[in-house]
């Protein structure tokens, strides 16, 4: 495999993602499976199509199948994927309940990790390798799920994540990794052209579970420290954006008495766009940028910088993070009943 096959991976993704999603969008109408306007959370003008995580997942799915061979750990990659893509679909039709959804979950982690998908540092006890990347997996997976509150918001984050692995795995001659980086990142950008504001086709659960847990299992299988010894903390900031999500939400719900999973307008980007007068397009668009912030300093801390100037580059950019969500904290938000 070369450097110009993976970048031609991403090219054909990015393709098949624009050809892909416009008869997602028209499948979802004609079946009614749509995102109707109920005055609280989904302030949308008009009812939007789902099925947006079917046309990404079949663009990079095709992409790499006529570009790349697989290997074990791609397999499974795929294999996982699709699994979360049936589960996040049937709960788009309303018919799953946390505890389903979470099973399914759990058994397309399984198969990542018994494709090889394991936290190899030296540092964690083997006993512990296979709980703790079970643990990131679900993490990441569900963090792309809850960040799915605004037009083109996981997409464009998960895009600028998935560019980033590739980056490194490119750099680090993991090809197998890169292209799986790449198809994905090159499928999210084709299908970025309809999510954005105003959107005419949604990710839906389906879409956002899987890039979530691909993006997830593609943070543990590649070589983060290979050139640098701080690389591994490279994902947190790659990921910084959905993980510090995930958390925030947590937090104010717990606070509030209600599960992580409870629907509400906690999320720092919803508060973020509050702050700017509603404007869904500028708000969605800092919080990309922000994620792209976290892609450089963690692209930067795996391949360029050393162990001090890495840790300090990871500690100012969660400091900034951090910042920004006790600001947002102070926003008000009208809670839905």
């Amino acid at each position: 495999m070369s450097p110009v096959l993976v970048v031609l991976g991403f090219v054909l993704a990015f393709v098949l993602g624009l050809y892909f999603t416009p008869l997602a969008r028209q499948a979802a109408l004609r079946f009614g499976i749509v995102d109707t306007p109920d005055g609280k959370l989904k302030q949308q003008v008009e009812p939007v199509p789902y099925l947006g995580g079917l046309a990404v997942f079949l663009a990079y799915l095709v992409a790499l199948g006529l570009v790349f061979s697989f290997n074990g750990l791609l397999l499974g990659l795929l294999l996982a994927g699709t699994l979360t893509l049936l589960v996040g679909l049937v709960d788009d039709f309303g018919v799953l309940t946390p505890a389903a959804k979470i099973a399914g979950q759990a058994i397309a982690v399984f198969v990542l990790l018994r494709s090889g998908a394991v936290i190899e540092l030296a540092e964690v006890p083997q006993g512990l390798r296979w709980p703790l990347a079970a643990l990131w997996l679900f993490a990441v997976c569900n963090a792309f799920n809850l960040l799915d509150v605004m037009d083109g918001l996981a997409a464009g984050v998960g895009a600028v994540a998935a560019l980033a692995f590739g980056v490194v795995a490119l750099s680090t001659g993991e090809y197998p990794e890169a292209a799986a980086s790449l198809a994905l990142a090159g499928a999210l950008c084709g299908f970025l052209v309809f999510n954005v504001h105003p959107a005419r086709i949604y990710l839906g659960d389906a879409g956002s579970l899987a890039v979530g847990l691909t993006l997830g299992a593609l943070a543990i299988a590649i070589r983060w420290s290979e050139k640098s010894p701080a690389g591994f903390l490279a994902p947190l900031a790659i990921l910084g954006v959905p993980l510090a999500d995930t958390a925030y939400v947590s937090i104010l719900r717990a606070r509030a008495g209600k599960p992580f999973w409870y629907g509400s307008p906690d999320h720092f980007p919803l508060r973020l766009r509050a702050l700017m007068g509603g404007n869904v397009g500028k708000a969605a668009s800092a919080v990309i940028a922000l994620a792209a912030v976290g892609a450089g300093v963690g692209v930067g801390t795996a391949l360029l910088w050393s162990w001090q100037v890495g840790v300090w580059m990871l500690g100012g950019y969660a400091f900034a993070v951090l910042l920004l969500l006790v600001v947002l904290a102070r926003v008000r938000m009208e809670v839905p009943e």
